[in-house]
């Protein structure tokens, strides 16, 4: 069975087809899913789908790339996820300069702000971040290093980043999740590191609604899919399908600190 370690089952995308969603998931031998949190306003869904359904989780988190929305604090981040079994990580944050333009570096400070506050929650809450990093890998294992991300791991989500910055943050104690990007003819590069990450610090993702795997490219993305990202992986890596799904979700177990007992 697989694990499709991030999704986002509460976007627009998905409104009124969780039924056909949840019964794709069981057809395809997907066991669970984590629905992610990008923002507060739209998290109480979040929190709902996790609640309703027991093999779906949620995370409480701020995305990066979200500038005009209410700023997560804290002390709510903390008693959010302090309150509610079904939260089992913090995020997804991180850092997100791609549309950075012309913006000054001092501009972004509001990101890294919130990024530091969101590993100083997952500290607090001895929950584990899952982390968007995008054209600022460099600040972002800087800030994950100054605030002590080491002491409580995650996940890096969606990893689109070279071995280097993979190998920095495993040895901070985190995974490296796999998407659809890494089925796409386009993404040698990405294949190569894949092939070079250790089998049991890996997980797989669809991040759905986007990034659809091949061959589903272009289309709205799914929990179900993570099975082709898991088939392709497994490929790349030389084992066999049942293998990595195995492993992979062994891995998420051990990440989110769940007893893989549902």
């Amino acid at each position: 069975m697989f694990i499709d370690s991030h999704c986002h089952l509460d976007f627009p995308e998905f409104k009124n087809r969780l039924p056909e969603v949840l019964a794709n998931m069981k057809s395809a031998q997907v066991s669970h899913a984590l629905c992610v949190s990008v923002d507060i306003p739209d998290f109480p869904n979040v929190l709902k789908l996790a609640q309703e359904n027991v093999n779906l989780y949620a995370s409480v988190g701020v995305h990066p790339d979200y500038e005009d929305t209410p700023e997560p604090t804290l002390e709510f981040l903390v008693e959010t996820a302090s309150k509610h079994p079904k939260i089992v990580a913090i995020g997804e944050t991180g850092l997100d300069y791609y549309r950075m333009g012309d913006r000054s570096y001092e501009s972004m400070n509001w990101q890294r702000d919130r990024f530091r506050t969101h590993i100083q929650a997952a500290r607090r809450t001895k929950k584990p971040l899952i982390i968007h990093t995008r054209s600022a890998s460099v600040d972002t294992i800087k800030i994950m290093k100054e605030e002590g991300a080491d002491q409580i791991g995650g996940v890096m989500h969606c990893f689109t980043e070279s071995y280097e910055v993979a190998k920095q943050a495993m040895e901070l104690g985190f995974y490296i999740s796999f998407s659809g990007i890494v089925t796409f003819k386009s993404a040698k590069d990405l294949q190569e590191t894949c092939r070079q990450i250790p089998l049991d610090r890996m997980l797989i993702e669809t991040d759905s609604p986007y990034l659809a795997p091949i061959p589903h490219r272009g289309k709205t993305n799914e929990p179900a899919w993570v099975s082709k990202v898991g088939e392709f992986v497994a490929d790349l890596k030389g084992v066999s399908v049942e293998t990595l799904a195995e492993q992979t979700s062994i891995n998420f177990n051990q990440c989110f600190h769940i007893d893989g007992s549902l």
